[in-house]
């Protein structure tokens, strides 16, 4: 019967080795490949480059409805708009320079300051019967750094366009201020202006004012030709967020 031979010992120079990797292995705990790169860091990306997925489901369009103000909510004098002030054309359809004045008179007519890109998941317009003036209300969904964006861009204005000249068709000037607007805490974040708009016939006033609630804004323009009423702007921002912030929260708990 044959026997197996003996196993011959290792060499020193590769029994050395040997152990060298055991030892390396065991440092690291088997877990090397689970290491990151030295080389690679985590990178922290920034609220407006999260996916629109980390924000919570938009409001429906008939929840979105519920949220708006309506004329029993500024008082007597107030009723659903009968059409489109002429002021609007006749004094705010103009251009100007710098590029963010123009860009404000622009965001006047349109009344598109977050991107003509997403249309208002509901709108209201109101006027008030003696004094003329005249509410546009608007409630859409944006990524919240977005609306924030336009917040901040809004806060730059009364010194960037504190006072400017304004062209329309014809070369018709226009003497625009601009100036902050004091308004309630409502909302998340909220940012106002005041704008004046004088020609050789007409001075125009509009209030324009944004509020953030968490995806969701209210922009809103209040604008006269006579002297203009502070409250019915406070009121709509001040209602109006106070609705919205309850129609949330109805919205939230049923999905």
């Amino acid at each position: 019967m044959q026997h197996a031979a003996p196993a011959r010992p290792l060499p020193a120079a590769a029994l050395s080795a040997l152990l060298a990797l055991t030892a390396a292995a065991c440092s690291t705990g088997g877990r090397e490949a689970d290491r990151p790169a030295a080389t690679a860091p985590a990178t922290v990306r920034s609220p407006a480059a999260l996916p629109q997925a980390t924000a919570g489901p938009l409001l429906t369009r008939a929840q979105a409805r519920a949220a708006l103000i309506t004329e029993a909510d500024l008082g007597a004098g107030w009723e659903p708009t009968r059409g489109a002030a002429t002021w609007r054309d006749g004094l705010l359809k103009a251009g100007a320079e710098p590029p963010d004045c123009g860009r404000l008179l622009d965001v006047l007519y349109t009344e598109d300051l977050f991107g003509s890109d997403t249309a208002p998941r509901a709108a209201t317009a109101l006027d008030e019967v003696a004094g003329g003036a005249q509410i546009h209300y608007r409630i859409t969904s944006h990524r919240p750094a977005d609306i924030d964006t336009a917040l901040a861009w809004l806060g730059t204005l009364p010194d960037a366009c504190g006072r400017f000249t304004a062209r329309a068709d014809r070369g018709a000037v226009r003497d625009v201020r601009v100036t902050g607007l004091t308004l309630p805490e409502a909302g998340d974040a909220r940012q106002g202006l005041r704008v004046t708009v004088r020609a050789e016939d007409a001075v125009l006033t509009v209030d324009l004012v944004a509020v953030r609630l968490g995806d969701d804004a209210i922009s809103l323009t209040n604008g006269t030709l006579a002297e203009p009423a502070d409250d019915a702007t406070w009121t709509a921002v001040g209602t109006g967020a106070e609705r919205l912030a309850e129609v949330r929260r109805q919205g939230r708990a049923q999905v």
